[in-house]
Order: structure tokens, then sequence, then C-alpha cells
């Protein structure tokens, strides 16, 4: 029987655009691969960073922040870190920030740094609240606040002012609407003229006092406003290795007892309320002591702050004598 020989096999080929699909499809799994190896590096590499900023003073259960539930951070700034300075220093910056999951917002309240408290747990009567911390460190200084102020406040970040023109300089600077005209070292600016700030430039905005008619309280309004526009241009970055930029721009110059986690969860899931920040101030009056200046609150004053900082936290309202007899709330 004769063989019939076999036809020719027919070479066959995708389209075009399929094999290009497989091109594109290989280089992104590529892509993908070493991304997904330098992003770790670089989460690794922030994640050790920011370790070295960490105290563990005051610091709660590890689900207290992730319990949904409204909470509170003590916001301290030094100034040191920058102009020559480098003692401890004061806190001349005093801000509770209340941050409400929820609603979706957040409350900065300045507390004046002239306010006359006793030091809690310590024998300093009538001193400035300001004097906590150089005095008997941060503990101290959450547990004044609390006591002051009647609410918990378990967490704070601690910045001097060299950290703050470092990190405003990491994140492209910082965009405001000056509050009022004036020219302070590297600071020109114009009320009602928007001007976009870098580190030194913001630095001088949020210092200068004698030139404002409000005073320290204008000086802590101008302080809260590059507060929102740091937060606003932070929540704006994707990038992680510009938050490693941020984290080791911060490394010698913050102290605090959140962690990296702690910030990256923060950021995550509270992100949102980065754009409903409101603003307050204790309100006090104008003393002098035994030739020193302070700020002397009303107990109206205090009572009206707690409860407005207490709504905000889902805790019931406190009276006067409440507020004077309590310890600190949540120690």
């Amino acid at each position: 029987m004769q063989n019939t020989p076999l036809p020719p096999r027919r070479r066959t080929f995708a389209p075009r655009r399929h094999r290009r699909l497989h091109v594109f499809l290989a280089v992104l799994s590529c892509l993908l691969l070493v991304g997904g190896v330098w992003g770790w590096r670089a989460w690794h590499a922030a994640q050790q960073t920011f370790s070295q900023t960490y105290h563990a003073a005051g610091r709660p259960s590890d689900t207290a922040l992730t319990s949904g539930k409204p909470f509170a951070i003590l916001l301290l700034g030094t100034d040191t870190g920058a102009l020559g300075r480098h003692q401890v220093g004061r806190t001349d910056t005093m801000i509770v920030a209340t941050i409400n999951p929820k609603q979706q917002t957040a409350t900065l309240t300045s507390i004046p740094r002239d306010t006359l408290v006793d030091i809690y747990g310590s024998q300093q009567d009538d001193e400035k609240i300001n004097a906590a911390y150089p005095l008997y460190g941060a503990t101290t200084t959450l547990k004044t606040v609390s006591h002051l102020v009647n609410v918990p406040i378990h967490y704070y970040v601690l910045l001097n002012m060299g950290g703050l023109e470092k990190m405003i300089n990491a994140v492209g600077g910082v965009t405001v609407d000056p509050l009022l005209t004036f020219h302070y070292e590297q600071a020109d600016v114009t009320k009602g003229t928007k001007i976009h700030l870098n580190g030194a430039s913001a630095l001088a905005y949020s210092r200068m006092r004698d030139q404002d008619p409000l005073g320290d309280y204008g000086r802590q309004a101008r302080q809260r406003q590059i507060i929102k526009a740091l937060v606003l241009k932070e929540a704006s970055l994707s990038s992680l290795v510009r938050y490693q930029t941020v984290l080791k721009s911060l490394s010698h110059n913050l102290q605090t007892n959140l962690t990296f986690n702690d910030l990256m969860w923060l950021r995550t899931k509270d992100g949102h309320t980065s754009r409903h920040i409101k603003s307050a101030t204790l309100q006090g009056e104008p003393a002098t002591i035994n030739g020193i200046d302070y700020q002397i609150a009303p107990q109206s004053e205090i009572t009206a702050v707690a409860n407005q900082l207490r709504q905000e936290l889902g805790l019931p309202a406190v009276n006067a004598f409440e507020t004077d007899a309590l310890e600190p709330a949540g120690f």
C-alpha cells in the first residue's frame, strides 16, 4: 500500500495584537515583582527610621486606635532644633487634636502656653503649662493637659521647630491664606493673598507674635493653619518613597508614642478627616503674678472647652465642679 505523504504542517502565528499583549503582560509581571520587592524595602526602611522616634510613655493597648472610637492626640511643639537652639525647650505649641472616625471630623484645640496650672503629680503649683515637659517629661504633660480639660489623652507627638521646617520641605512646601499682613524673618505675606511657603518661611509665619494684634492667640491660629495645610499636603502623598523622605527628616526632631503601624493605619482609615478640620482655643485672661505674665482661664471657659472636647469624643458632659475635681480622664 502506497503511503500517502502527510500534508506539510502549517505554522500558525498569534495575531500581532496577541503577541503584544503577551509581551506587555510579561513586562508588567516583572515590574510588579520588582516593585513589590522595592516597596517592601522602602516600607521596612521607613519603619526602621521611624522606630528611632518611638517612646512608649502613656500608651494604652494596641487596640485603642483600631476600635473605631474617637480619640485624642496631644500635639506639642518646642522652640528648639533651629536658629541655634538645641536645649530641651518648653512646649510653646500645645494642641489637643480630637479625631472622630465615624463623623469624619477632626478638631484642633489650642492650649495657650502661658496658661496657669498646677502640674499634675508634682509640687509645681501656679506654673505655666508649657513648663510641664522640660520639668517632668511627656507623660506628666499628657496628664496635666488631660486634667485641665478633663478628656482622655493617651497619644502625643512632640516636634521641634527644626523638624517642622524639614517636614514641610520634605512634602514640597504648604500653601496658606495669610490671616494678616506682615514681614517677619523669611515670611513676607499679605492678608487674603494665598502664598506657597517653604519650611523656613512657614516656620517664620507660625512663630511671629509681636506684630499680631491678638498676640499669642493670633500665633496659635497661624500654627493651626500650618498644621492643617501640612496634614492636607501629607494626605495627598501617594508615594512610599516620599514618606521615607519625610520620616528621615524627622528622625532626630520628633518624639511620639505612636508606632509606625499606628501612623499608617491612621492615614489609611482616618485620612478622610484631613479635609474636615475645625479649630478652637482655650481662651484665658492676662494676669501678672510676682512679675511673671500668665493666662488664667476662667472655670466657665475650661468647662465649655472640656464639654466640647468630650462631645467630640462621645463622652458625657461635666459641670464645673466635676471638671475641677476629677482625676485625669483615662489614667
